[in-house]
């Protein structure tokens, strides 16, 4: 564990020759992180608190590769503090209590230390309280690394105290700056026709680790000849989209899902689908996520939708993956183009409020069952009125508690087949109001 600690000054470390390429370009100064121009500009936030030489603690919170641990290696050196790094994957009680210690000595001797803390998420929720002394008592700046959403995996006391900052996706213009300075680095371009570079700046994913690492591959396998697209693409497998199935990622792209659905937009529909299918989501959770869609935001406007996605949840099962993923795009499709309307939706959320509310209110006599002789003499059922004997085939009879004034909860819409909806439930009023008429 004690090479966890070492280094006091790793910015002013000297990179060994034979080091990963990406760590010897490793930036500098703060000036030289590309991407992250919104943090360490002079209007950022990170600029303007090295500027005062003050640094407060910080979550940096960002996708893999973006600059997180270059980004708290230079603010140590950039405000003179003493740096200490551990990685929540390697490091328990006994390494926070050691590294506390030796922020305390170097308290003593006037010199502050800036903890910085990888993958801060994976500490457990006892261990997260652990800094708030130290913190609260300025003992350490902590800076915390983290690829997961801070306020879903971090306390909130420590986050009342530490000042989250995101770090953006590196974009293809930062990428191309890094492989500029890779080229540099090596004195050579890349062995890559125009085309195959940009294929591999996307294929990156904004992961700038990972581009630089794919670069070195490249030189490494000594190409006489400038590669095109897919001779690149046989040589250096695919980068797996990042995607936690229990985490932001997979929460994000379902809402992205939806949202394009409900909006009526099939081709971002079918992105968000394909996104996480390819990044081997379960396909019939995104199949039940698209079920109740079909019934939250389309309803009655069109009651085929639930019969699509329920026929896609046998043809997959029948099919299986890849084959029946296609019923699963189909019934997508059919959830983004069709008439919408929540108005079903509305009506169980404000049904089941009644419910709640009234108890257990009693039907009126005339509509609940006798099927007993006593329950008869009751009057249970007497005066009911069946509607298949009536003019129309509609009595009007009345069907709510006595106790409580006719709700409406459903109220549909003129879109698609509820339109329909629409004209029958005004034809029953408009018979339910007549026959009332004395």
């Amino acid at each position: 564990m004690d090479d966890l600690f070492a280094g006091d000054e790793p910015q002013e470390q000297q990179t060994r020759e034979n080091a990963p390429l990406a760590d010897r370009l490793r930036p500098k100064t703060l000036e030289e992180v590309v991407g992250q121009d919104h943090l360490t500009g002079p209007d950022g936030a990170i600029g303007r608190m090295v500027r005062a030489g003050q640094l407060g603690s910080m979550i940096l919170w960002g996708p893999p590769g973006t600059g997180k641990t270059t980004i708290a290696q230079l603010l140590a050196g950039s405000v003179g503090m003493h740096y200490k790094a551990i990685s929540a994957v390697f490091s328990g009680v006994a390494d926070l209590k050691k590294a506390f210690a030796e922020a305390d000595q170097m308290a003593k001797t006037g010199k502050k230390t800036l903890l910085f803390v990888d993958e801060i998420h994976r500490f457990n929720r006892a261990q997260q309280d652990g800094f708030l002394p130290f913190v609260e008592r300025g003992v350490v700046t902590l800076v915390g690394a983290t690829t997961e959403n801070p306020s879903f995996e971090l306390n909130a006391a420590l986050l009342s105290r530490a000042q989250v900052l995101v770090l953006h996706r590196l974009g293809p213009e930062a990428l191309n700056v890094l492989l500029d300075r890779a080229e540099a680095e090596k004195g050579e371009p890349l062995p890559l026709t125009g085309d195959a570079r940009e294929a591999l700046v996307a294929s990156a994913d904004g992961d700038g680790r990972f581009l630089l690492n794919q670069a070195e591959t490249l030189y490494n396998s000594r190409i006489e000849e400038p590669l095109e697209p897919g001779a690149m693409a046989t040589l250096l497998h695919r980068r797996v989209p990042v995607y936690d199935k229990d985490r932001e990622g997979h929460y994000n792209l379902i809402s992205a899902l939806h949202k394009s659905m409900r909006g009526s937009d099939p081709q971002a529909s079918l992105y968000y689908l394909a996104r996480m299918l390819v990044a081997g989501e379960e396909p019939l959770y995104v199949l039940r996520r698209i079920t109740r869609f079909a019934s939250e935001d389309i309803g009655l406007a069109d009651p085929q939708a639930l019969v699509q996605c329920l026929a896609a949840k046998e043809a997959y099962e029948f099919l299986g993956s890849p084959e029946g993923e296609l019923a699963i795009a189909q019934a997508c499709l059919y959830c983004a183009t069709a008439a919408k309307s929540n108005a079903a939706y509305k009506a169980q959320k404000a049904a089941w409020k009644s419910a709640k509310q009234t108890g257990s209110l009693m039907p009126p006599m005339n509509i609940v069952n006798a099927p007993t002789k006593m329950m008869k003499e009751l009057g249970y059922g007497k005066g009911y009125a069946y509607d298949h004997d009536a003019e129309g085939g509609f009595s009007g009879a009345n069907y709510w508690p006595e106790e409580m004034e006719p709700e409406r909860y459903y109220t549909p819409t003129d879109r698609g087949f509820e339109r329909k909806v629409t004209e029958r439930m005004a034809y029953w009023e408009r018979m339910k109001n007549e026959r009332e008429q004395p």
